[in-house]
C-alpha cells in the first residue's frame, strides 16, 4: 500500500507543477488596455488560487467529508458557482450519494441519491465522460432529485467524473451561469478536471487508509483473542495462580518482572499482559538483550542521532521511541551490562532519555515488562546487577512455574501442540495413552519449548497414525524420575527401605532448591526444616549447588 500511496502523491505533485508552469506563461502576458483581457487574466489568477487551495485542503488530513466540503467552499468562493456537489459511488450498494455540497440543505443532500445510469449524474458515472447542460430547464434527463432548484430556467449544469486509471469513483457537479465576461465552458472544464483528479487521488488514498485501519483493527482483535487468558493452555493450580496475577496486573501500568526457567513462556505472558491492557492498540516491542552485542544494546534501546559515529548516516529511533504509548518487553534483563543499567534506571525513573550523539531530551510513555531466568538477587549479591535497578524492576514479580511442577497441564499441552503440528504438516497423528503417561512423567528440563519441539519431531518422523511408547525419544524412555543433570552421588542402588527413603529425601531437597533458585533459606522453609539441617543434608548427599 505504501508504494501506491507514494505513487499517487507523486502524480498529484507533478500535475500541480505542470499547472503552475502553464499559468506562469499566461500571467506573463503584459496587461493591455482591454478590459476583457484584464478580466480574463484576473479570472485565470482566481482559478489558479482555487486549484492550489483545493490541493492544500485535500492534503490537510484524511477526514473525507470535512476536506471535500472545504474544497467545495473554495470553488464556490473563487469561481462563483451557485451550487456544487461531490458524489461518490458506494462499491457494495452501487448507489451514488452526496458526500459534500455547497448551496444545499441537509434535507436536499439526503434526497440526492442516484443509481448508475439514472439522470445526468448516473449517466456520467456510467459513461465516464463529462456532460454539460446549458439550460437544465430544457433538459428532461435532469431529474433535480434534491429539489434545490425551484426555478431551473437559465441555469447551466456541468458534471465531471472523478476517475483514476479508468476507475470512476464518483462525480463533481457545478451549477452556474456561463457568459463571456465571467469565463467560458472551457475554463470551468479545465478547472473541474484538475480538481476532480485531485479528489480522485484523495479518495483513493482515503480508501487505502480505511482498509488498512480495518485490517489493523482485525489483527488487533485477533491478537487480543490469541493472548486472552482463556486461550492460554494450563489448568494446574500453580499456573492458574500465574494467570490470576496477570489478570490483576494487566489492568494497571505498573512494571512487571517475569521470573522463570528458559522455555516457561515468559514472552507469551508479557504479550498477554500487553494485549489485555489499555495499551493493546499501541505497539508491543520486544528485544532480547542476550541476543545483542554489548556495544549495540544502547543504540538499540535509545536510538542514534545522524552523524553520532562513523556509519550513522541517518537518525534511527530506539526501542523506547518505537514503544511509545505501548509496552516494551526486555527479555533476559540479567544480561544488561552494568554501564547501561544506570541509564535504564534513569529512563524508568524519569521516562526521558537522549539518543546517542544528541542532547535533545525525549519523553516517552512506555510500560516496561522485563524477564530473566537468572536469580537477580544472587546477581546483586555478586555485584553483577544494580540493587536500585532490581527494586525498580521488581514492582510486581511473577514467577512462572517449570513444567515439572505443573504435570497436570502436560496432557493439555500435548493435545494443543498435536493439533497445531498436525495442521501445519498435514498429518493426523495421535498419542497412545501409555505414551502420554510417559511424557507426563518426564521432568522436561527445557519446559514448554522442549515439549513443543518433541511433539513436532514425533509428528514429522512417525510413519504411523498413533505414537506409541516405543516411538518416544531415548531421553524420555531412559528417564527414571531423577532430576536431569543432578547425579545421585553418595547413594547406592539400595532396594531396602532405608535406601528408598534417602533417595526420596534427596530428590525432595533438589526439587526445593530448584524451586527457590538455590536460595537455601527459602528451600528450608519449603521443606519444613532449618537451614542448618538443610546444609547438613546437602553435604551428606553430595548435591552440587552450582549445577542447580
Amino acid at each position: 500500500m505504501n508504494r501506491e500511496v507514494v505513487g499517487l502523491l507523486n502524480r498529484r505533485n507533478s500535475l500541480a507543477h505542470a499547472l503552475l508552469n502553464s499559468y506562469r506563461v499566461v500571467l506573463a502576458i503584459p496587461f493591455t488596455t482591454s478590459r476583457r483581457a484584464m478580466d480574463r487574466l484576473l479570472r485565470k489568477n482566481e482559478e489558479l488560487s482555487a486549484i492550489l487551495q483545493v490541493s492544500q485542503v485535500l492534503t490537510r488530513s484524511f477526514d473525507l467529508e470535512q476536506n471535500l466540503q472545504a474544497a467545495m467552499q473554495i470553488l464556490a468562493g473563487r469561481l462563483g458557482m451557485q451550487r456544487g456537489c461531490v458524489f461518490l459511488l458506494e462499491p457494495f450498494s452501487r448507489e451514488i450519494t452526496i458526500v459534500a455540497a455547497y448551496g444545499l440543505t441537509r434535507d436536499a443532500i439526503q434526497r440526492g441519491k442516484y443509481r448508475i445510469g439514472e439522470g445526468i449524474v448516473g449517466r456520467v458515472i456510467e459513461t465516464g465522460q463529462p456532460m454539460f447542460i446549458p439550460n437544465i430547464g430544457a433538459e428532461p434527463k435532469f431529474l433535480n432529485k434534491t429539489d434545490s432548484r425551484p426555478c431551473k430556467s437559465g441555469i447551466s449544469f456541468l458534471c465531471m467524473p472523478i476517475a483514476l486509471d479508468g476507475n470512476t469513483l464518483g462525480v463533481i457537479s457545478v451549477d452556474g451561469i456561463y457568459n463571456a465576461p465571467e469565463g467560458n465552458l472551457d475554463d470551468d472544464l479545465r478547472v473541474l478536471s484538475i480538481v476532480a483528479s485531485f479528489i480522485a487521488q484523495f479518495v483513493l488514498l482515503w480508501e487505502h487508509l480505511r482498509k488498512a485501519e480495518h485490517e489493523c483493527g482485525n489483527l488487533r482483535s485477533q491478537l487480543a483473542e490469541k493472548f486472552s487468558l482463556p486461550n492460554i493452555v494450563g489448568e494446574s493450580a500453580p499456573f492458574q495462580q500465574v494467570l490470576k496475577m496477570v489478570r490483576k496486573v494487566a489492568a494497571t501500568d505498573t512494571t512487571v518482572l517475569l521470573l522463570g526457567e528458559s522455555g516457561t513462556g515468559k514472552e507469551l505472558i508479557a504479550q498477554t499482559v500487553h494485549y489485555q491492557s489499555r495499551r493493546a492498540r499501541k505497539p508491543f516491542v520486544a528485544v532480547n538483550l542476550a541476543a545483542l552485542p554489548e556495544n549495540l544494546i544502547e543504540a538499540e534501546l535509545f536510538g542514534v542521532e545522524k552523524g553520532a559515529f562513523t556509519g550513522a548516516a541517518v537518525r534511527r529511533a530506539g526501542r523506547f521511541e518505537l514503544a511509545d504509548q505501548g509496552t516494551l518487553f526486555l527479555d533476559e534483563i540479567g544480561e544488561l551490562p552494568l554501564n547501561l543499567q544506570v541509564k535504564l534506571l534513569r529512563v524508568l525513573q524519569e521516562r526521558a532519555f537522549e539518543r546517542i550523539g544528541s542532547t535533545e531530551r525525549l519523553t516517552v510513555d512506555v510500560r516496561v515488562v522485563t524477564a530473566t531466568n537468572r536469580n537477580l538477587m544472587a546477581e546483586v549479591a555478586n555485584g553483577n546487577f544494580r540493587e536500585d535497578l532490581y527494586w525498580r524492576l521488581n514492582v510486581v514479580p511473577i514467577v512462572l512455574p517449570p513444567l515439572r511442577q505443573r504435570a497436570d497441564d502436560i496432557p493439555l499441552l500435548l493435545d494443543f501442540y498435536l493439533e497445531k503440528f498436525n495442521r501445519l504438516h498435514n498429518r493426523r497423528v495421535c498419542l497412545h495413552p501409555i505414551a502420554v503417561a510417559r511424557l507426563k512423567g518426564y521432568s522436561w528440563p527445557g519446559n514448554v519449548r522442549e515439549l513443543a519441539n518433541t511433539v513436532e519431531r514425533l509428528v514429522i518422523m512417525t510413519d504411523k497414525e498413533r505414537i506409541t511408547e516405543a516411538d518416544l525419544p531415548p531421553a524420555i524412555l531412559c528417564f527414571n524420575g531423577a532430576t536431569p543433570g543432578i547425579p545421585d552421588r553418595g547413594i547406592g542402588d539400595n532396594d531396602d527401605l532405608g535406601g528408598q527413603v534417602q533417595r526420596l529425601e534427596r530428590q525432595r531437597i533438589v526439587q526445593a532448591l530448584q524451586n527457590s533458585r538455590g536460595v537455601q533459606q527459602q528451600a528450608s522453609r519449603i521443606l519444613g526444616i532449618t537451614p542448618r539441617q538443610l546444609g547438613y543434608r546437602i553435604r551428606k548427599y553430595g548435591i552440587d549447588l552450582k549445577r542447580i
